[in-house]
């Protein structure tokens, strides 16, 4: 998930990080797909690309995730759009430019590239690998870089991206669902790094809401040794949670009798719901000591009852996208173990169709758009 709509707010300030050099020339040309109204809907546009610095990769992109998200900012929905943007943070694609002081990349390799474009680079945040808190992280769209023009997402064709905030995809992964892992997969990995779920095999998870970034929450909770149960107000999410995810339970919430059967069976909660509602009946799942991780994010405040939480020493804990460092260690951990997105790929055709389909949560569990195919027949 990414951040906070008052939190980009802030952000639209333009400020100067020690990255700032000076301003580069504007020479790459890019297609991308912007909103340029609140009407949302996705056009050609072209624009131009700085041109590669020193520390920069030039990044052709092949696949980019489509998110909620990215429907909420083309609409302007939080009411903080500069228009035109360009949406897209879940990146995949082939490096096809290096920077002089870039040595950890090389031209042709596989590449991803998630939410943050930028960082001070100087902080206590930055220098302890939590950069993804800095307060002066630059988002990949609807933002302003450290040289005071726009950012552009994955929408498009090509992107320069500082190689600091880069990551290699292994050999394994297929492109078109790795791309995913940038946003949805990264989001459910750090808060269950954070609640120490690698280390302990065992422990009886659930996850809240089956979509985009619930579906991974079931396969890293599996992967990581756990018992999964799924929770959800829709009944005929239950096959998809058992049988195509290989979930180990499923919890109808709306079902007062399930919610007493399994009050106190829980030791941790992933909460992946953005809409408005209490954590009261979900508080009641957990164990003594239980933690209750959130990680979507409702425009309304959630409602946090004391009684569950002082009578079981229970922990509500928020969690945001994630490092470069912990997006490198998930990739390779997806590339051992195998973990991919189940995704829907979209041609540039159908792209507002497939924004359409993400406003009526009609997806599962992921569309990535496919770019590369659409960069091909161009040629043709």
């Amino acid at each position: 998930m990414p951040l906070s709509p008052s939190i980009l707010k802030s952000l639209t300030t333009p400020t100067i990080s020690p990255m700032a050099k000076s301003t580069p020339k504007f020479t790459q040309s890019a297609l991308g797909w912007a909103a340029h109204d609140s009407s949302g809907k996705l056009t050609p546009f072209m624009f131009k690309r700085r041109e590669n610095g020193v520390e920069d990769v030039t990044i052709k992109i092949l696949y980019c995730g489509m998110c909620r998200t990215d429907v909420h900012f083309a609409k302007n929905d939080w009411g903080n759009t500069t228009y035109p943007i360009v949406p897209g943070y879940e990146i995949s694609g082939i490096v096809i430019k290096v920077g002089s002081n870039v040595s950890k990349f090389k031209v042709g390799e596989r590449v991803g590239v998630g939410y943050v474009a930028a960082t001070c680079l100087d902080c206590e945040l930055c220098n302890s690998f939590q950069e993804n808190y800095c307060d002066q992280m630059k988002p990949v769209y609807n933002s302003i870089h450290w040289d005071d023009t726009p950012t552009y997402g994955g929408y498009s064709t090509i992107m320069v991206v500082d190689h600091r905030y880069v990551v290699h995809i292994p050999e394994s992964l297929p492109m078109d669902r790795a791309a995913p892992l940038m946003g949805a997969g990264l989001t459910v990995y750090t808060a269950m790094k954070n609640s120490n779920l690698f280390e302990s095999p065992g422990k009886h998870m659930a996850v809240i809401g089956l979509g985009g970034v619930g579906h991974m929450a079931i396969k890293f909770g599996k992967a990581f040794g756990h018992h999964v149960t799924v929770i959800s107000t829709s009944p005929s999410k239950e096959k998809d949670a058992k049988h195509k995810l290989d979930a180990d339970g499923f919890v109808l919430s709306t079902d007062l009798k399930q919610m007493q059967r399994n009050r106190r069976s829980l030791d941790f909660i992933i909460d992946t719901i953005s809409a408005k509602h209490s954590l009261g009946p979900y508080l009641e799942l957990l164990k003594v000591n239980g933690t209750i991780s959130i990680v979507g994010e409702p425009a309304q405040p959630i409602e946090v009852p004391a009684t569950p939480l002082i009578y079981g020493k229970k922990v509500v804990r928020g969690s945001i996208i994630g490092s470069v460092k912990e997006l490198q260690e998930m990739m390779n951990f997806c590339g051992k173990h195998n973990i991919l997105c189940e995704i829907e790929l979209v041609s540039i055709d159908k792209i507002n169709e497939a924004f359409d389909r993400l406003s009526k949560n009609d997806v599962k569990f992921r569309f990535v758009l496919n770019v590369a195919a659409h960069q091909y027949s161009s040629r043709l």
